[in-house]
């Protein structure tokens, strides 16, 4: 197994293509020579150990160009599609690989430019006949699956491989692929070396690959989506947005049994717009693919290597490449995007040798530790604390403790791109927001009992003054014995009913804080009932109000108080508007709660799916229905009055007036509760867009703020 130097930069390895300057020409039109190719791919290598190939050259990097002296080199701009004039270049016929070189034709392709040499292969820009564009062809033997494993991938952020050709004569393969003119990731990683962490943004991103198409004689879009709301970004946003597209490529591959092994900066190309794509699958692993095994195509740079990778490709130790998974090209994307974010490696290697088993120990023995102090340290100070927190998840030294698929990981950079969002799941460590995801049962207690409470107490003194008050005084006391009952049934019956369906959301969160891990099945559970808790806190209210607007004029009856129809009437409609403000405002405010604090809080250990979108935008609906019923409280109470005789409303009259002027306040502060969390739960759901479509130029939504 072929090992490579952790400095994923080539001027280090003598044996590496190293990028040449395009070629320019003297002509007055622009020249076009393709220095960004959107795959690097070689043949894989059957089987690879330490020690048998120390110098084994890297793969292909598309982003190369040949260097003018020893190659002739054709401009685009002499042979684009389409022109009229362009004459076919001479026929020929390769001996080998060796013997292919710019300038000639090779079945349906004229080699306009080499592009770039490997230790299988090489690359040229070229122009095809028969579709009349411009492609990247790849010339290698004709061994391996490499082009069954690339045929299998068709996704907005992977390099899209069109076909082959199979030259059976001469043993070799001609692979051709998209054209990607913005270069790579790589490039990007040197400017933000040079560039200080205060003016670095998204416009560094799209300044180096504009600075790579005027190279090529390329010229920069016009009236760009993606590239205006690149400018907008912070730098760590920028990296977010990368990132999550990438991530979303690693699902795509995942889903469909093939695993990268080689993310790196020099791997990721770049459209003209800036947008990423996932490159050089040639040392990658299909399951599907016969005839392969992950042992065979083990493989990378050491630079980006996860632990367990690390581990595989020493002879000494017990790791195998059959052990890795997704989770391991996880790795190496956090690595990459920490070191895009603070331009150095998490854990700095550059002292040590390559190529070495003391080097390999100890590299593996620096990756099981973690981040460190010093690597955290040179976090710029505008990333947001989400962004640290999903990257560090990504260079967890146990795969078991990373995120799980790509899927997640790119929900959770979605996230990082929406300020509210982040700031709901990150909240700052000392904020309300923050110390408030503990005390569960006294938030949830003082939300559902103080409405009720008082809502009691206006029911009381109101049909006190109008009916109890007139009874016997033994008729009275009997009543009152009754409605103490009644009450000692039914608040204890509501209190049980509600500690049970807060069950999860009291031990989940109080678990979560003491580190214990949750599987998928118990935290969507969890988030279920966040979203649902306060509907079913508001049924359980209005069930036990109206049992008791039922049981108190049967006990009036029991004891002999005999009133009439329209006091009976007046009394059941008491109880429903007190019912009212016992369940709407105890909804806004359990709601709020969850929605603020609580609900986002089991968004970072795991991933969200469309059931949570749905029930975010269930919960917006209802809210609406509940601020209605808020509003018409004081409307109904001071309706109700109206029935009364002028007698009447004179005993009532205080309480009438403390229930308007009180529900009024009240309808205030739930309306302001109202539209924080109506933004809120905007921003949640942007945070939940789709990540396994593979049509996404943009964005996760095209009304998001980033």
């Amino acid at each position: 197994m072929a090992m490579q130097e952790p400095d994923a930069a080539t001027e280090a390895d003598p044996t590496r293509i190293t990028e040449a300057e395009p070629t320019r020409t003297a002509a007055a039109e622009p020249t076009r020579t393709a220095a960004a190719e959107p795959t690097r791919t070689a043949a894989a290598e059957p089987t690879r150990t330490v020690a048998a190939d120390p110098t084994r050259t890297a793969p292909v990097d598309l982003t190369r160009t040949a260097d003018a002296t020893t190659e002739p080199t054709r401009t685009a701009a002499a042979v684009l599609p389409g022109e009229a004039t362009t004459e076919p270049f001479p026929v020929r016929v390769p001996a080998g690989i060796d013997d292919v070189e710019a300038g000639n034709r090779i079945d349906d392709f004229d080699l306009l430019t080499n592009l770039g040499r490997g230790a299988f292969g090489r690359v040229f820009l070229a122009r095809q006949h028969s579709m009349q564009r411009l492609v990247a062809v790849k010339i290698s033997p004709d061994r391996g699956t490499e082009a069954q494993t690339l045929a299998q991938l068709d996704h907005d952020y992977i390099v899209r491989v069109f076909d082959q050709r199979i030259l059976p004569e001469h043993g070799l393969r001609l692979l051709y692929m998209q054209y990607l003119p913005g270069g790579t990731l790589l490039r990007v990683l040197h400017r933000v070396r040079t560039t200080p962490p205060e003016q670095r943004s998204g416009r560094l991103l799209l300044d180096v690959v504009d600075e790579t198409l005027a190279e090529k004689g390329e010229i920069r879009p016009a009236e760009s989506t993606v590239r205006s709301r690149l400018e907008s970004l912070t730098w760590p946003e920028t990296v977010a947005w990368l990132g999550r597209r990438l991530a979303s490529a690693l699902d795509y591959a995942d889903r469909r049994g093939v695993l990268h092994r080689d993310v790196k900066p020099a791997n990721v190309l770049l459209t003209a717009e800036g947008v990423p794509k996932l490159a050089d699958f040639n040392i990658s692993f299909a399951e599907s693919v016969g005839g392969t095994s992950a042992v065979a195509y083990l493989g990378g740079s050491l630079a980006y290597m996860s632990p367990e990778q690390l581990e595989a490709c020493h002879p000494g130790l017990p790791g195998t490449a059959a052990d890795m998974d997704t989770r391991s090209d996880i790795y190496a994307l956090g690595v990459m995007l920490w070191e895009l974010l603070t331009g150095g490696r998490p854990n700095s290697e550059d002292d040590l040798g390559a190529e070495t088993l003391p080097a390999l120990e100890t590299m593996l023995a620096r990756r099981r530790t973690g981040l460190t102090a010093a690597a955290r340290e040179r976090v710029p100070a505008d990333c947001p604390q989400t962004l640290l927190r999903v990257l560090a998840k990504c260079l967890e030294p146990d795969p078991a403790d990373r995120w799980a698929s790509g899927a997640e990981l790119a929900q959770q950079f979605d996230l990082c791109l929406d300020p509210r969002a982040r700031d709901l799941v990150d909240p700052p460590p000392h904020s309300w927001r923050a110390r408030l995801r503990r005390p569960v049962v006294p938030i949830l207690t003082a939300a559902i009992a103080i409405p009720n409470v008082l809502a009691a107490l206006y029911n009381y003194q109101h049909n006190a003054n109008l009916i109890v008050d007139r009874l016997p005084p033994d008729t009275q006391r009997e009543f009152e014995q009754l409605a103490l009952i009644i009450n000692g049934i039914t608040f204890p019956l509501g209190t049980v009913i509600i500690v049970y369906l807060c069950r999860r959301l009291i031990t989940v969160p109080r678990g979560l804080h003491r580190g214990r891990s949750y599987n998928a099945v118990e935290l969507a559970r969890a988030r279920h009932d966040a979203l649902l808790i306060s509907d079913r806190v508001a049924a359980v209210v209005m069930t036990l109000w109206t049992v008791a607007g039922i049981a108190f004029p049967v006990a009036l009856h029991f004891v002999g108080g005999n009133i009439d129809g329209p006091s009976a009437a007046h009394f059941l409609t008491s109880i429903l508007v007190c019912g009212a403000i016992a369940v709407a405002y105890p909804f806004f405010l359990v709601a709020f709660y969850m929605v603020r604090s609580l609900y986002p809080a089991f968004l970072p250990h795991g991933a969200t799916d469309a059931t949570d979108a749905r029930e975010l935008e269930g919960l917006h609906r209802r809210s609406v229905r509940y601020l209605a019923l808020a509003a018409a409280v004081p409307l109904v109470g001071v309706a109700g009055v109206t029935y009364l005789s002028p007698e009447e409303i004179q005993q009532v009259l205080v309480a009438v007036r403390v229930l308007a002027v009180g529900s009024i306040a009240a309808f205030v502060l739930v309306y302001w509760l109202f539209r924080i969390m109506e933004d809120d739960l905007r921003a949640l759901q942007r945070g939940m867009a789709p990540t396994r479509s593979t049509r996404d130029p943009v964005g996760p939504t095209s009304d998001q703020p980033v």
